[in-house]
């Protein structure tokens, strides 16, 4: 796998999509797994227009094995390092006649364990007895995020739309962006295949208008230890 572009593409624009990543055996297998569990946990959020599991690799520990295979092992080695761990996993699923709109956003928060006063993390939200907070620029530079795509995904299902190069700005304003400067890039991803982002490129996606699904697994890399009062609430080698 030559992943020198790749890697230049998440540098350049924030973000890649390489597919063929899984074949359609894994993710059949990856979505029966899914489809077995019991969906009345806490943990879990079920409407009409979307069903996600927060957690997911520490809820559904036996579909581990299979979002890690050798393709997912190659790529973070040789495009994050040796030392990457997950610290967030989160499963989506917009259904078929899904109204859910996201607006542009950076994803501006990791997952911890407790909430506990530091300088430079705030503020803290609390959804279902998970803390979230915002930490210091760097520790959000230095993540990577891999959405595995259980079905095909363009601009009709809920394809991400990106602005390009946004992830080396910094924290910026959604309500600031200049379209006259910034450009938008629809993210289309093959059934099996993967998008790989910063977290801290501007993204978004419309409403369903095509009536297909469009499942993801969001998982979210980092290298970085917090501060010693602080764990990553779902630190997980693989």
């Amino acid at each position: 796998m030559n992943l020198q572009k790749h890697k230049n593409s998440i540098t350049e624009k924030g973000f890649t999509v390489i597919n063929s990543i899984f074949s359609d055996e894994e993710i059949k297998k990856i979505s029966e797994v899914i489809q077995d569990i019991d969906t009345s946990k806490e943990t879990f959020r079920k409407s009409e227009d979307l069903f996600a599991i927060r957690q997911f690799l520490k809820e559904i520990p036996e579909v581990n094995d299979l979002i890690f295979n050798e393709n997912i092992k190659t790529i973070i080695k040789d495009l994050f390092g040796e030392q990457y761990v997950v610290v967030k996993s989160i499963y989506f699923d917009k259904p078929e006649k899904s109204n859910w709109y996201v607006a542009y956003h950076q994803d501006l928060t990791i997952s911890v364990d407790k909430k506990t006063e530091l300088p430079d993390f705030g503020p803290w939200t609390t959804k279902q007895n998970q803390f979230a907070v915002q930490p210091p620029l760097n520790i959000l530079e230095n993540i990577f995020t891999i959405r595995i795509h259980l079905d095909d995904t363009d601009e009709h299902n809920g394809a991400l739309k990106l602005v390009p190069k946004s992830h080396a700005k910094g924290i910026y304003r959604p309500e600031t962006i200049d379209w006259n400067v910034e450009t938008e890039e629809i993210c289309r991803v093959e059934k099996g295949g993967i998008m790989i982002m910063k977290p801290l490129i501007l993204h978004g996606s419309n409403r369903t208008t095509n009536g297909k699904k469009r499942r993801v697994i969001h998982i979210e890399f980092s290298d970085m230890e917090l501060p010693e009062q602080l764990n990553w609430s779902e630190r997980l080698s693989y």
